[in-house]
């Protein structure tokens, strides 16, 4: 048994799943026919069982096979109702009300999907999905997801490694930044029908040391079922350490740049939205607080934790930066 020294960023004894919770979570696994077994994320950076039951609903295709990836949850994160993180989005190609993107995604189809990858690398090309996620293996990643306006959530992601993505196609030396985009589909996508509301497509972007880091997942999947449209379908983004609107959805093209690229909520609003933005409690919006969020599901609000929790995993990267312009 490894004995090591407790660290900031570890759960509390009271944010630990019981035993009962974890073994039910391996008899549905075993039960469902998904492959269960563990996984190093590299970079030092050691995996740990999923610690919550992760029950899937039945409401979409089953992935498989599933390899248990990084969390660190427990009684006091409790992961979100399937029903709440699917109804509950910021996906402005759909409409800007919360609940628009679960009622307008219908139309939306995201098969077939082709993925570009261009720019400054040593294999560009356009792949479809499938041929795209086949050298990588499916991690279920369960992360606290935070929004910029102050809400959170636990979401049980399906993905794969977006490090080993960015190797796969080797950038080069002058390559300093990922740059990702939105499929623009109007005729599907109703909220991409006014350009009052965003500029299209939307564009998103992280240092590519950031896109290396072991947290970093391109996500094909929740609950360990397909992506549901208003969540991001056929594959998003997610990069638990910073606000949700970093986290792309739809995203059809990946591209390796020399420059910082400008990110959508940068351009619409720069004054209030950065490049970085990573979830700082110590940095608040323009208009209103960030030391505080609502976990949904809760009445009471809690206190937000630096990196939104992953610290220790992350904080390395910013070293050199004033956190309180990281926002």
């Amino acid at each position: 048994m490894l004995i090591r020294m407790a660290r900031k960023s570890d759960p509390k004894p009271s944010e630990i799943t019981s035993r009962d919770d974890y073994l039910n979570r391996r008899k549905f696994l075993a039960s469902s026919g998904l492959v269960a077994g563990s996984m190093a994320l590299g970079s030092g950076l050691a995996s740990t069982p999923a610690q919550a039951a992760v029950e899937r609903p039945g409401v979409g295709e089953a992935l498989t096979p599933l390899v248990d990836g990084y969390s660190k949850l427990g009684d006091s994160d409790p992961i979100t109702p399937y029903d709440a993180v699917t109804s509950y989005n910021n996906f402005y190609e759909f409409g800007t009300g919360k609940e628009d993107p679960a009622e307008n995604s219908g139309p939306f189809n995201p098969r077939p999907w082709e993925i570009t990858v261009d720019g400054l690398c040593a294999n560009p090309g356009t792949i479809g999905l499938e041929d795209f996620l086949k050298p990588h293996d499916l991690e279920e990643r369960i992360y606290r997801l935070r929004c910029v306006e102050a809400w959170s959530m636990v979401v049980p992601w399906v993905g794969i490694s977006l490090g080993d993505v960015v190797k796969r196609f080797e950038p080069l030396g002058s390559a300093k930044y990922v740059q990702f985009e939105t499929i623009v589909r109007p005729e599907e996508m109703n909220g991409q029908r006014s350009r009052r509301i965003l500029p299209w497509p939307y564009v998103e972007g992280l240092r590519l040391d950031e896109a290396m880091n072991p947290l970093a997942i391109l996500a094909v999947g929740l609950y360990g079922e397909v992506l549901p449209n208003q969540n991001g379908a056929p594959i998003r983004l997610m990069v638990p350490w910073k606000y949700g609107f970093k986290s792309i959805k739809s995203i059809v093209k990946i591209s390796f740049v020399e420059g910082q690229p400008k990110n959508t909520w940068q351009v619409m609003a720069s004054s209030e939205y950065g490049f970085y933005a990573n979830v700082n409690p110590k940095v608040d919006h323009p208009r209103w607080s960030q030391a505080r969020e609502r976990r949904i599901g809760d009445f009471l609000r809690r206190e937000t934790l630096m990196f939104n929790g992953y610290e220790e995993e992350v904080g390395e990267m910013y070293a050199d930066m004033n956190l309180r312009r990281s926002y």
